[in-house]
């Protein structure tokens, strides 16, 4: 999926086809993690408004899905699971409070232990999708070029770009989120390293891993 492209009818089939996408993975649990992930934590964190807050064990349970989707780091995992609840709640508090300002948001997340730039996306684009999209790799590459910067800085460039995508393609007459335009490039990519064998988005292949190189600490 290129990021210039403007056919909306490309960027709604990239879109449409992220579960078959999930699916086509065959990780253990990621097709449970990306549902409770996209579907029950944002019904959760919405209905503590208007104080919203995330726990320790839906913080473990987004890093799960954050690493099951990407590449599994167990220690990170680790020092998630182990953070205090109430320093969870206070950082997360803060942090949904400080939108739409994503740099203070952001700020306010990664002083939690494990918590690194691109989860602490995973958490406000939880909350917040038409505000703060997920910085995943495959994302990254396709709106910057790369993904080996794992930064503030670059974060905000990478939201900038996704937050003017998803006008240019609400423009064309159907709503599009950053989240959205992120999970159209994600499903994109993933679905260019399958075997055209697996076009079906009924079918599912165990040959496609997901062979990411991240050498920064995320």
């Amino acid at each position: 999926m290129e990021f210039e492209c403007s056919a909306l009818s490309l960027w709604r089939e990239a879109l449409s086809s992220y579960s078959s996408r999930i699916q086509s993975l065959n990780k253990p649990n990621l097709v449970s993690l990306d549902d409770f992930y996209r579907n029950a934590l944002p019904s959760l964190l919405h209905q503590r408004n208007p104080s919203p807050f995330m726990t320790t064990s839906e913080l473990s349970d987004l890093m799960r899905w954050k690493l099951t989707r990407g590449k599994w780091r167990p220690r990170l995992l680790d020092f998630v699971s182990a953070l205090d609840e109430a320093v969870v709640k206070s950082a997360s508090q803060k942090a949904f409070q400080a939108l739409p300002d994503i740099s203070k948001a952001m700020s306010e997340l990664t002083v939690l232990k494990g918590v690194g730039p691109a989860t602490a996306s995973a958490v406000l684009a939880a909350y917040a999708p038409d505000v703060a999209p997920f910085m995943s790799d495959e994302a990254m590459v396709a709106a910057l070029g790369n993904s080996k910067d794992y930064t503030l800085k670059q974060y905000l460039l990478f939201v900038n770009k996704l937050q003017e995508k998803a006008k240019e393609l609400t423009a064309e007459g159907e709503t599009f989120t950053p989240s959205d335009v992120e999970r159209a490039l994600w499903s994109g990519a993933v679905g260019a390293k399958l075997p055209s064998s697996q076009s079906d988005p009924d079918l599912k292949t165990d040959k496609s891993k997901n062979p990411n190189k991240r050498k920064r600490k995320r």
